[in-house]
């Protein structure tokens, strides 16, 4: 038995049917995303400003420094109040996919005063204790990053160790390679110990910080 011919014109009329649902449902996509995006972009920047000031304990502030080619330089007039240090994001391959991270450097730039996860879709249970595990998180406070922070399996005895997970040892190790990495650009970039910090004076974190520099933070009064 011979399959039914469609009718003349009934394909034409198919194929518009279906571009006018594409172009609709287009329409829509583009529209919700959108009304969305400004949403999503106040919630990433307010989860950015908790993640500097958990990365810089005792921070009540937060001042843009910009990168010029050859120095940190400020990117509004000048700040008062102590200077606690640099909340600097890094990113890199993990097991999965890209992990972004965000951590705290000392003045000195040769200590880490914490760290944590902004981005991870590392292995559910296994890879994503990089962030879910407070022993791992613990490991990045008061971490001598000088010369290079070292994994070790088991009990880490030197102030620059950091003890793996045990189970998600790739994914810890991808954790600290992304923090060696970017310490090696940024640490020298760091004004030597004894020179003043730029201060900005600004209190607002930047759009892209990802693609920026670090961001310092200061203890001082909230403006």
């Amino acid at each position: 038995m011979s399959a039914p011919v469609p009718a003349r014109g009934e394909a034409p009329r198919l194929v518009a049917t279906l571009a006018i649902a594409g172009l609709l449902s287009g329409l829509a996509i583009v529209s919700a995303y959108r009304l969305t995006r400004p949403r999503i972009e106040a919630n990433e920047a307010a989860a950015l400003e908790r993640a500097v000031f958990q990365v810089l304990p005792g921070a009540v502030r937060m001042e843009r420094l910009t990168w010029n080619g050859s120095a940190l330089v400020a990117a509004n007039g000048s700040g008062d109040g102590d200077f606690v240090g640099y909340a600097i994001p890094a990113a890199g391959a993990g097991f999965q996919d890209t992990i972004k991270l965000l951590y705290g450097l000392d003045r000195s730039g040769s200590s880490m005063l914490g760290m944590t996860v902004l981005e991870s879709r590392e292995t559910p249970g296994l890879g994503d204790r990089i962030y879910k595990d407070p022993h791992f998180i613990a490991e990045f406070h008061d971490l001598v990053v000088v010369p290079v922070i070292e994994l070790v399996k088991g009990h880490g005895e030197k102030p620059n160790d950091v003890d793996a997970i045990t189970g998600a040892t790739i994914s810890s190790k991808s954790v600290v390679r992304i923090l060696n990495a970017s310490c090696a650009i940024w640490r020298p970039r760091l004004p030597p110990p004894g020179e003043p910090v730029p201060r900005s004076g600004g209190d607002q974190v930047p759009r892209g910080v990802e693609r920026g520099g670090p961001l310092p933070g200061g203890q001082g009064s909230a403006p």
